[in-house]
């Protein structure tokens, strides 16, 4: 079963991210499957700016940044023991995984 699985985690706590990677290669080291990565991808900052006072000191501004934090990762050469390690992996919520079988 020579197959690519592709795995993109996406958080807003980095620590999360990090961990969860490092949960995630062990399992797939333990099943015997070569994996390429955690490759950290571009973090998606969003700024918010918002008024202090609606009525008066119009000038008076504060801004706030939601940061989203990806990692990738490539499995190669897996087996069902890896899929089935995968499926039984307890993750934190908090964090969005997409898995693509390639």
């Amino acid at each position: 079963m020579a197959q690519k699985i592709r795995i993109k985690l996406q958080s807003f706590d980095y620590n999360l991210v990090d961990k969860s990677a490092e949960k995630i290669v062990k399992t797939v080291k333990s099943t015997g499957a070569v994996v390429n990565g955690p490759i950290p991808l571009p973090t998606h900052k969003r700024i918010y700016t918002v008024l202090k006072s609606p009525h008066v000191n119009k000038k008076a501004r504060e801004q706030f940044q939601l940061s989203a934090h990806k990692r990738l990762m490539d499995i190669y050469s897996s087996s069902t023991k890896t899929i089935d390690a995968l499926k039984n992996l307890e993750l934190p919520s908090g964090l969005n995984i997409d898995i693509k079988v390639v």
